[in-house]
């Protein structure tokens, strides 16, 4: 019998595949999903106990599918209707194959599900909901608990993007928009990450769930598109951002900056898989944002000392990456490196050239507060220490800002 995480594992895995066969099946997106999720919280609930069966991909699929008939049946008002919902589940539909066929879901359907998810038509606060839940398969609840948010604000964010993606087709788009499409998904997974790994908000500065399930979808889709480049240097910089989490905080919670941190914590084979994987994407064609995120991460990786870091080649990425991709955080982190190599004085006259982009965010005062620490000004850099603690939602980070403006007031 398995462990109880495992079989959260093997839900996890099947869950888009499960819920790709059933849209394709019937369609119904919304019902669908909600069917799935039932199924899943069934096989919860009895796996552990009568254990796993033999093809549990098989099972849930034949749960779901019976939930799903009975709830278009209860939303059925019409006999007409009710006997095409009836007609659609053959009685044999979900036995096992005789050997040599095969109707199981493909593993597509996880890129299917996700492109679905991550709909032009969505705000990027729905894709990163519909996407844990349908194809990351958590609940709703647990989704809620991640954003910090009531579970009926949650629901209802979901409830409208199922309302939205209604009628959408359910396949891949055509090659003329599937870059575009990939270029969403991307990004949506990067969010994810993001919120995991830098909570913006709440007592936690690091929610391990968020980031551990945007590396396992990542994964998932580097399985179905191992030649993306972006794909892959999305997945390097993941591995390689996450591998220094377990020095990012004290005994307390409290937030540790990248340069005070035990090195001897980071984890070393997540850099050793995340560097091969910068090497791989930087021969997957023209080196786009991700892939250069990920060479500047593997380079802090690779220094054994904060002081080792190699700040040339550092800013010699960044300037690409502005190049490519003019956003203002890249161009925040740029200032940072033109600092670490051309003084702090030229890394503010960057700064200030951010102000009107990035006014009023938290981290910009952060970052000028520590140049001006650095010229030696500790009244003004004390002042930006203070403006730029009353401007994050983050606990932690609040009360790291607020203490290096108490140490200078010292």
């Amino acid at each position: 019998m398995r462990g109880t995480t495992g079989i959260e594992d093997l839900l996890r895995l099947h869950a888009p595949q499960v819920l790709g066969a059933l849209v394709r099946r019937y369609g119904h997106f919304g019902a669908a999903e909600d069917s799935v999720q039932e199924a899943l919280l069934a096989a919860a609930g009895q796996w552990p106990e009568r254990g796993v069966p033999d093809n549990p991909r098989g099972w849930l699929i034949k749960v779901a599918s019976r939930r799903l008939m009975d709830q278009l049946r209860a939303d059925t008002a019409r006999r007409g209707r009710e006997e095409t919902a009836a007609a659609l589940l053959p009685r044999d539909a979900f036995v096992t194959p005789p050997p040599g066929e095969s109707r199981a879901p493909s593993e597509d359907d996880t890129l299917t599900l996700l492109f679905l998810c991550c709909h032009p038509g969505l705000t990027p606060a729905a894709q990163i909901a519909l996407t844990l839940r349908a194809v990351g398969g958590l609940t709703t609840a647990e989704i809620a608990r991640a954003h910090l948010v009531p579970e009926a604000t949650m629901a209802q964010r979901i409830s409208r993007a199922k309302q939205k993606v209604r009628g959408v087709p359910f396949g891949q788009p055509g090659p003329e928009d599937r870059d575009r499409r990939l270029a969403v998904v991307l990004q949506v997974l990067y969010l994810i990450f993001n919120e995991g790994y830098t909570a913006t908000s709440g007592s936690d500065l690091h929610r391990a769930d968020l980031a551990a399930e945007a590396i396992r979808l990542t994964r998932a889709v580097r399985r179905l598109l191992p030649r993306e480049g972006a794909v892959t240097g999305l997945l390097a910089l993941m591995l390689l951002t996450d591998a220094r989490s377990a020095a990012r905080t004290g005994p307390h919670g409290e937030l540790i900056p990248l340069d005070e941190q035990d090195r001897t914590r980071w984890d070393r084979r997540a850099i050793a898989e995340g560097t091969a994987l910068v090497e791989e994407a930087l021969t997957q064609g023209p080196a786009g944002p991700y892939q250069v995120q990920a060479a500047i991460a593997a380079l802090h990786d690779e220094a054994a000392r904060a002081e080792d870091t190699d700040w040339p080649q550092i800013l010699a990425l960044y300037d690409n990456l502005v190049r490519r991709a003019p956003e203002p955080m890249a161009e925040l982190g740029r200032a940072v490196a033109v600092a670490m190599v051309r003084g702090p004085r030229a890394g503010l006259a960057e700064v200030a050239g951010l102000a009107d982009r990035l006014a009023g965010h938290h981290r910009l005062d952060a970052v000028r507060a520590h140049l001006l620490e650095r010229t030696g000004d500790t009244e003004g850099a004390r002042a930006a220490y203070q403006l730029a603690a009353q401007r994050t939602l983050s606990v932690p980070e609040a009360h790291y800002l607020r203490t290096r403006a108490a140490r200078l007031a010292r």
